[in-house]
């Protein structure tokens, strides 16, 4: 199993606005594009991005104007040489001010169209404003961490704890650095979360769909949509939360990025 991070994807109401902004304000270009029954998929990310740097997915549904966030799902923090000026330039680009770095040493937040936070983080590494990692909230630390540790072999790189919550980050063993990690956000204060409609799920890119599966099985993943159910194209599982985990395999030289 690889398990790089291949994308996140989100929910828009307008999906047009939603890529004219990300194309304007973080220089993304459109890398492929999927017309469905009733929805349409676009991957999105820089120009120059890593080959194993994760790509946004916006997924628009045909009459789902009225998306909820919910607060289950937190943001994507995007690289950036230096925050400040990042910030500013974005602010002059008409982007709302939001979380100013003045607020946050460090890092900054911004929003998109719909509301969909995004962190601006300082890195050395990894083209411009491409995913440095996605956060998510849990309610149980333990259970989130031995999730990705048992099913997906995942390492803990690194973590934050303050007085009320912490922050745990996880990607594969020997993940290049230009790829996306997960940050496991958990409060202290017992809270529970609603998913929303807004939020919809995480991917990791998988070597056989059928074989990863069933080893996913053996540790007692979830059995959401199983490779038959989605015509041996791609898998669903959850985590203990219910945040959805897209299983997709993926063939870089490919003409197309969608497995149809």
């Amino acid at each position: 199993m690889n398990g790089i991070l291949d994308h996140t994807m989100m929910r828009v109401a307008d999906l047009e606005e939603s890529i004219d902004w990300y194309q304007t304000n973080l220089e993304y270009e459109e890398k492929d594009r999927y017309e469905g029954d009733g929805f349409t998929i676009v991957y999105l990310g820089p120009e120059e991005m890593h080959e194993d740097g994760a790509l946004l997915e916006l997924t628009h549904n045909e009459g789902e104007d009225d998306l909820e966030l919910g607060d289950a799902w937190g943001h994507i923090a995007v690289r950036v040489e230096d925050v400040e000026e990042a910030y500013y330039e974005l602010m002059d680009n008409g982007v709302e001010d939001y979380r100013p770095p003045e607020e946050n040493p460090g890092y900054a937040f911004v929003k998109d169209p719909d509301g969909h936070e995004i962190e601006i983080v300082e890195r050395d590494h990894g083209a411009r404003w491409s995913i440095d990692h996605t956060m998510i909230r849990v309610e149980d630390a333990d259970e989130a961490l031995g999730y990705w540790t048992r099913k997906f072999e995942y390492d803990e790189v690194g973590r934050w704890e303050a007085d009320t919550f912490a922050n745990y980050f996880v990607e594969p063993s020997d993940a290049p650095q230009e790829a996306m990690s997960l940050e496991l956000t958990y409060n202290y204060d017992g809270r529970s979360y609603t998913m929303g409609d807004a939020w919809g799920h995480v991917c990791v890119r998988i070597d056989d769909l059928q074989e990863d599966w069933e080893q996913l099985m053996t540790r007692e993943s979830a059995d959401y949509r199983d490779p038959e159910s989605c015509d041996n194209l791609y898998a669903f599982t959850k985590d203990q939360d219910g945040h959805e985990i897209e299983l997709i395999e993926r063939d870089l030289s490919a003409d197309s990025l969608f497995p149809f």
